[in-house]
């Protein structure tokens, strides 16, 4: 995750103490394997398909689900995290895949190279400390025009029954204490925010979790969604 300046340190402790169970499919970041076919095809999708070697950078990249994802679909793709343990098992793990990703430990408001043709920041927003400053860096790092995805939780009591209570404490699908449904944005909120930074939202979806725990795009955003802005 993004560090001090924008994001709260214990976040980035939470996240680090988790990273060697990063990759696995049935462990604490399972509902993220489940997700980020939908989430990645829904991006992929609006950056043309095939990205043809555009540079993406991927901001609080964790151990690389998106970053991954996203070379496989033809990106030169930067990754950016705070937490050194998750960026230590990225390398390794796209090592180990044959893929060239550039990752670096670090927040965005230290990067200095910019111009990038596309930022990602999934499931980071809710987990950092000033949104409006966030968002400004995501601004200043994507080339004038380009697009910026970000997908989060919406503050929501269905968000609170399914994403806190119910996937947290009744069904354990993640570590208890991963997520404070308080700093969960609602699309209104996260508008402004982008508003702030000079951009306005241009797509918005919702992620839904089907019966058998595959995720699809669809239009409900009263738990999870994901928007594109300009």
């Amino acid at each position: 995750m993004p560090g001090p300046g924008t994001a709260i340190g214990a976040e980035i402790a939470k996240f680090d103490r988790l990273a060697a169970a990063w990759w696995d499919p049935k462990g604490p970041m399972a509902p993220l394997h489940a997700m980020n076919p939908a989430r990645m095809g829904w991006i992929i999708e609006r950056l043309g398909g095939t990205l043809g070697g555009k540079r993406v950078l991927d901001v609080g990249c964790g151990a690389g689900l998106a970053s991954e994802a996203l070379a496989r679909a033809g990106a030169r793709v930067t990754g950016l995290d705070a937490a050194a343990g998750a960026l230590r098992v990225a390398r390794a793990h796209a090592a180990a895949e044959g893929l060239e990703i550039d990752y670096r430990e670090g927040m965005p408001e230290a990067l200095e190279e910019s111009g990038f043709d596309a930022v990602v920041a999934l499931e980071v927003i809710e987990h950092v400390a000033d949104r409006e400053a966030f968002c400004r860096q995501l601004a200043r790092l994507v080339k004038p025009g380009g697009p910026v995805f970000l997908s989060t939780l919406n503050r929501t009591p269905r968000s609170f029954l399914m994403a806190k209570l119910g996937a947290e404490y009744l069904l354990r699908l993640l570590p208890v204490g991963t997520h404070d449904w308080r700093m969960f944005v609602r699309p209104a909120e996260l508008g402004a925010d982008l508003r702030a930074a000079g951009l306005r939202v241009a797509d918005i979806a919702g992620l839904s979790m089907g019966v058998g725990g595959g995720w699809r795009i669809s239009r409900d955003v009263g738990v999870n969604y994901i928007v594109m802005a300009r």
